[in-house]
């Protein structure tokens, strides 16, 4: 197969992958795995999708469609912002999480990176890959890059979707003082910034992240991101 039809395949199989857990095949194949069998058979299948891709990408020729250096101060200036969302969102509590719906009966008020969006994980993830889109601006950076972009995206809705019907009235109170979209609750007024609730240590292991990942991305990816 053409390498560049080889990554877009991949990359297709890569995102329908996570729609499983959004579609009927989910409760049939946790009634005959189990809860933990299923998550098992489902982490091994995302992980061979992404390696597939990850290696489609590597063999896939450059093709450019724009120049893209340019905009490389703009992916210096807004990483640290993906990765700030990205770690405050995996070390704090979360009811949209993976197995964290019991945090509805605990917390009160959702605090910290939550006051900004539900999903902040997934908006660092959609963050850090439209940027390498538009930095990279060639055909498979597109297909690849884009690929998780499009997931991270249309992953908060499907996550939403199925939280509403599972959790019902609990998510929907949650629901409804948060949002998807990043600050959309702050600016409608049903919610308020408080980087004091996010904190200082989680800004900091994204920082060292972003710097650290500055430094040695010559070396871990071959490219120069400055």
């Amino acid at each position: 197969m053409e390498p560049m039809s080889m990554l877009v395949l991949a990359t297709a199989v890569f995102i329908a992958t996570h729609f499983v857990p959004s579609t009927p095949l989910r409760p049939g194949l946790v009634a005959a795995l189990g809860e933990k069998g299923y998550l098992g058979l489902y982490s091994v299948v995302a992980l061979a999708a992404i390696a597939w891709m990850i290696w489609a990408y590597m063999k896939a020729p450059y093709e450019r469609l724009w120049v893209g250096d340019e905009f490389k101060v703009w992916a210096i200036v807004l990483m640290p912002v993906a990765l700030v969302s990205a770690v405050a969102g995996g070390m704090t509590r979360n009811p949209s999480a993976v197995r964290q719906e019991s945090a509805l009966a605990t917390m009160g008020e959702p605090r910290g990176i939550l006051r900004i969006t539900r999903h902040p994980i997934q908006w660092g993830i959609a963050l850090w890959a439209l940027l390498h889109v538009i930095v990279r601006g060639d055909t498979a950076s597109l297909v690849f890059f884009g690929g998780f972009a499009l997931l991270a995206v249309l992953g908060t809705a499907l996550i939403d979707a199925r939280k509403n019907r599972a959790l019902g009235a609990s998510w929907q109170r949650f629901a409804s003082a948060t949002s998807n979209f990043p600050f959309a609750a702050i600016v409608r007024g049903r919610n308020q910034f408080r980087f004091d609730e996010i904190g200082w240590t989680k800004v900091l292991i994204a920082l060292v992240a972003y710097f650290a990942l500055l430094f040695l991305h010559p070396w871990l990816f071959g490219a120069r991101p400055y």
